[in-house]
């Protein structure tokens, strides 16, 4: 079985659920007599490969525990010792997490077992059913097998034998998962998490003398798993080993055609005496920019950063990851022992150490089978983004990995629902339609507490609605069960208003843009950032066309949009002192990226700006002298810092088994980062004026 994680979803676990029958019911004194259990793989009952054994407790079964589950001296007269049986219940459940139904009764005779043959007890984690059914149903007034059983209709035979008790557990594991998902309990760490709440029942088990089902908070962290990569292989294992060397005459053109040639994202510029710079893709992208086609006949000299920043080749791979943190650079030199110029290193192929894990995760995505499989490659994606984030990769940039997942589930998703309806009798897709996510995923920059925002456009006309909308439904709950939220805002295609085709989109844009009322503003925040991920690109591109033509001329809708930000303050007291909530967070979402992303967002609407990206749509604005520099690009920085606050602190609330949010706990910070954010958040400030000065001066 493979390690345990915080983020596993419970939908796809791999698991043991197992049951016990002894001699009777006081742990200090009762003898194990039988033990059942069967797997869960990747949240499916392997119902093929069973376990179980009877045990010879070396004592008389008593006749009244005999008249509960039916087993009498003679039928374990000739069956092994408990160390026999517990090395083969060993084996079976490996390191899995363990599943039962008052499990904490089945563990402390297997602790009790064990002591008297000198062997240690399960040191698996564990879940325990009674506790997470009271997770789902607080007011029900039993939590036994059989009443959980009724409630949730489940059938039940062959009670009181262990194998027959440890696959009725399996079923009622499974029946508890849509509840749980209501309850906002999706992953291990969330239900472990959850359970130790239930103080009161836990207080049960000590009274009993049970072994407590679940265990103390442990420091098992995403960010704590640091990987060794870094500190185990050296530069030149990575680094591109041929330099492209170019005289300081030659022209940013000339560079940018041997960049494309051979597929590198630098070159490095030699100067007379021997001293070298670097040019760039993103100087590329900046010289045309400002300056338009004509920047490409500029020579590098005029272009190049200068001096060099090297890494010596024989270095580990960390000190280069230090080295362009703190430089805040994307590219390095490679010089050898005597330091000459050997060759490049680029953050890209820092990237590429993780491009198994990326890679295997959209495979796992492209190729999943069933909805467990599905949880389960959603599961993995936290894993991968504290391994970048160790690796000293930009939370923005993560963030665009998380939308490029979220984008790719979401077109599974609605593969899936696809093949749903055509299985209900109900046809394919009678007309071409595209699946567009929206907000956060659209602009690439979710983090890790994403909600489904999606809609669906489609090329028919009414009598097609049934039919999409039927779709939108089945793509919704099937995201919602592997782990991305329904919308509580309901901006999802399972929603008439988010779902329709093109003239029904196009009344929308327009009453949208010519009688904007205030309730119009959150689809309209959410609606412009879209991007199309399944399905005909030709309408998505259609639509946001149509969209952007609109929104350019429509000062009403600007306006509106503007006067959100007169609202907002930054979250900062007397003396520059965070305004904290009662349990010390801040939220920085509200409190840092809306007034970045909202004011981006109306200057780029109103200039005709197509870009959806925050950090793209400022480098424009930037670009076309829309505000000023310094303000524009303070905002940048402002961005980057609350984004990594942000994901930091989820992915540490990940490993605690804790919900994450956008709410960041400013203890947990460290003197240098709470410094910085506080200076991020005062930058701020201006924000709310310069927009509405920008779009309304003159």
């Amino acid at each position: 079985m493979p390690a345990l994680i915080a983020n596993d979803p419970l939908l796809a676990l791999d698991a043991v659920v197992f049951d016990t029958e002894t001699t009777g019911l006081d742990p200090a004194q009762a003898r194990l007599l039988q033990i059942g259990a069967v797997r869960l793989v990747a949240g499916h009952p392997d119902e093929d490969a069973p376990f179980e054994i009877k045990v010879n407790p070396g004592a008389p079964i008593p006749p009244a525990s005999s008249a509960i589950h039916g087993l009498r001296d003679s039928d374990v007269a000739d069956a092994p010792a408990f160390p026999e049986a517990y090395a083969g219940f060993r084996a079976f459940a490996g390191e899995a997490v363990l599943i039962g139904h008052n499990i904490g009764f089945d563990l402390a005779i297997l602790a009790r077992e064990g002591k008297l043959a000198g062997l240690p007890a399960p040191a698996n984690r564990v879940l325990e059913t009674r506790l997470l059914a009271e997770l789902c149903f607080p007011r029900l007034g039993s939590f036994t097998l059989d009443a959980l059983a009724s409630h949730l209709g489940l059938a039940v035979t062959g009670r009181h034998d262990a194998l027959a008790d440890a696959r009725l557990t399996a079923r009622l594991f499974l029946a508890l998962l849509p509840a749980l998902r209501e309850k906002n309990i999706r992953t291990f760490g969330e239900a472990e998490a959850a359970c130790r709440q239930l103080t009161h029942a836990l207080e049960g088990y000590a009274r009993a003398g049970w072994v407590e089902p679940v265990r103390p908070t442990v420091s098992e962290g995403a960010l704590a798993r640091i990987d060794a990569y870094p500190f185990r292989h050296r530069v030149k294992d990575i680094a591109s080993l041929s330099p492209v060397i170019l005289p300081s005459a030659t022209t940013l053109g000339e560079a940018t055609e041997r960049m494309a040639k051979r597929g590198i994202s630098s070159v490095f510029v030699g100067f007379e005496g021997g001293e070298t710079g670097i040019v760039t893709e993103r100087d590329v992208i900046r010289q045309i920019g400002t300056s338009g086609p004509s920047a490409l006949a500029k020579p590098l000299a005029e272009i190049a950063t200068r001096p060099l920043l090297t890494v010596p080749a024989e270095a580990f791979i960390y000190r280069a990851i230090g080295r362009m943190e703190r430089r805040q650079i994307r590219h390095l030199g490679v010089v050898d022992e005597e330091g000459r110029l050997i060759g490049a290193l680029s953050a890209r192929d820092l990237l590429r150490l993780r491009a198994s894990d990326a890679l295997a995760l959209g495979d796992a995505i492209d190729t999943a089978n069933t909805p467990a499989d599905l949880a389960r490659a959603w599961g993995r994606l936290p894993g991968v983004i504290a391994r970048l984030r160790v690796e000293g990769v930009s939370a923005t940039d993560c963030a665009g990995v998380i939308s490029r997942e979220i984008g790719a589930l979401t077109r599974r998703a609605a593969l899936e629902a696809e093949k749903r309806l055509e299985s209900r009798g109900l046809g394919p897709a009678p007309v071409r339609y595209a699946t567009l996510v929206l907000g956060s995923a659209g602009r690439g920059e979710s983090l890790l507490v994403p909600d489904q925002d999606n809609a669906t456009i489609h090329a028919g006309m009414a009598e097609n609605e049934a039919w999409f909308l039927t779709h939108g439904v089945a793509m919704t709950e099937l995201l919602h069960e592997i782990g991305i939220p329904l919308c509580k805002g309901g901006v999802m295609a399972s929603n008439p208003a988010w779902n329709g085709h093109a003239e029904a989109w196009s009344n929308r844009i327009r009453s949208w843009t010519e009688t904007t009322t205030p309730d119009d503003l959150l689809a309209v925040d959410i609606f412009y950032d879209f991007r199309a991920v399944h399905g005909d690109a030709g309408l998505a591109a259609a639509l946001a066309s149509e969209a952007r033509s609109r929104a350019h001329g429509s000062r009403a809708m600007v306006k509106l949009l503007a006067e959100q930000l007169g609202h907002w303050s930054p979250p900062l007291g007397l003396f520059g002192r965070f305004r904290t909530e009662t349990d010390g967070r801040v939220d920085l979402k509200k409190g840092g990226l809306f007034p970045i992303v909202a004011s981006a967002r109306c200057l780029a609407l109103s200039h005709g700006i197509p870009a959806r990206n925050t950090a793209e749509r400022l480098a424009a604005l930037r670009a076309g002298k829309i505000g000023a520099d310094g303000d524009l690009s303070a905002m940048e920085r402002a961005q980057a810092v609350l984004m990594e606050c942000i994901l930091d602190q989820q992915l540490a609330d990940i490993a605690k088994g804790q919900p994450p949010s956008s709410r960041v706990e400013v203890s947990s910070l460290g003197p240098e980062r709470r410094e910085a954010l506080k200076e991020a958040l005062k930058s701020l400030s201006a924000v709310p004026e310069m927009t509405q000065d920008l779009l309304f001066s003159g």
